[in-house]
């Protein structure tokens, strides 16, 4: 499993015009080739009158599946350069279609690299971006002569505690990095002489959006 990777959490669109031709770029988090080519047909029926739906995608916990399409503009101008801002991007799991709507004047080669490229750009930029942690939810038990000890444990460390409960000892949740796993027990334990308790509850991935973690069991 990637200890970490970037990743779509929400789609957007974003939209620039070069030259009166509009660039509409989609984006969707994709689990698989069919999930992609699902969406790709999607946005084509959408924009069914377009000049060109070009498209582009990364699938896989070791990008294996990659695929691009110029959909009729000259060869290399819109797919790869669309794929290339994704890889460059380091993300996974992604596909973007841009939609051209022609404006009477021709671009160029050069020309439209730079403005799939951008739109993909900007279609990213108006989408929630997430990087996920391999990571392990553990259960820490202590009295509450520890909790302060704890506390500033894991606020030194940035491990955010997801859940506390507070009754003849004290129960806390915390989001542990795998790569930190062992590391974050044995400050535990040194924190609280060894009177902590320590669960593991369940790997899984985690990403923070706006100040809050999410949790998903890939």
């Amino acid at each position: 499993m990637l200890e970490q990777y970037k990743t779509i959490y929400e789609g957007g669109e974003g939209e620039i015009t070069e030259k009166k031709s509009r660039f509409i770029a989609a984006v969707r988090l994709v689990k698989s080739e069919e999930e992609a080519l699902s969406f790709i047909e999607e946005v084509r029926k959408k924009h069914w009158n377009a000049a060109h739906n070009c498209y582009a995608y990364v699938i896989g916990q070791r990008k294996e599946t990659m695929r691009c399409s110029d959909d009729g503009e000259p060869s290399g101008t819109a797919g790869k350069p669309m794929l290339d801002v994704l890889l460059g991007e380091d993300l996974y799991d992604t596909a973007v279609v841009v939609t051209r709507y022609f404006g009477g004047t021709l671009l160029g080669t050069g020309g439209l690299v730079r403005a799939y490229s951008k739109a993909v750009q900007e279609g990213l930029a108006c989408s929630q971006v997430i990087t996920k942690h391999h990571g392990i939810l553990l259960e820490i038990g202590t009295d509450y002569n520890g909790v302060g000890k704890l506390q500033y444990l894991f606020g030194q460390r940035g491990i955010p505690i997801t859940d506390s409960q507070y009754t003849e000892n004290v129960k806390l949740q915390v989001l542990v990095p795998k790569s930190e796993e062992n590391p974050i027990k044995k400050a535990v334990t040194e924190a609280t002489n060894g009177r902590a308790s320590i669960t593991d509850l369940k790997e899984l991935y985690f990403a923070a959006l706006d100040g809050e973690y999410l949790t998903f069991h890939d």
